[in-house]
């Protein structure tokens, strides 16, 4: 009886470590930038508020709280965030402003150097409005697809 106590709490355990794989680790800034330029690997930055703003919660809940999502952004993202409650440190506030966010919500997609990546046509990977989830996804695929 008792060995069948001690595999179903290892089972249990085993189980809860599957959930917690799929959560985003965010970065700061500084770690962010040093990791990619080392993997090589894009970055998601997002300026965010955090609890009382609506797009921060929708993004959280929704998207961050997506596990397919939260997967496929830790296996082939850096997630950097920055909080905006907080003091900037002088690289988020340079960053910021570079893209005009103007102390409010934004999200941009970056190369492993730091330049804000682009779609074919040109056009900025950076948004300050909420992004759904199928949208979101459609982003992290094509940025993944670009050369």
């Amino acid at each position: 009886m008792k060995r069948l106590q001690i595999l179903l709490i290892i089972f249990i355990l085993t189980l809860s470590n599957i959930g917690f794989a799929s959560e985003i680790k965010w970065l700061s800034l500084k770690e962010g930038m040093e990791r990619a330029k080392t993997e090589k690997k894009p970055i998601i930055v997002d300026f965010f508020y955090g609890k009382g703003c609506p797009r921060c919660e929708v993004l959280e809940k929704s998207v961050y709280g997506n596990p397919a999502i939260a997967k496929k952004v830790m296996d082939d993202f850096i997630p950097v965030k920055v909080d905006l409650t907080k003091k900037l440190t002088k690289e988020e506030e340079e960053l910021g402003n570079k893209y005009d966010f103007k102390n409010d919500c934004l999200l941009l997609f970056l190369d492993h150097n730091g330049d804000v990546i682009k779609d074919p046509s040109g056009k900025r990977f950076c948004f300050a409005e909420t992004i759904d989830t199928e949208q979101f996804v459609k982003y992290l695929d094509m940025i993944k697809s670009l050369p």
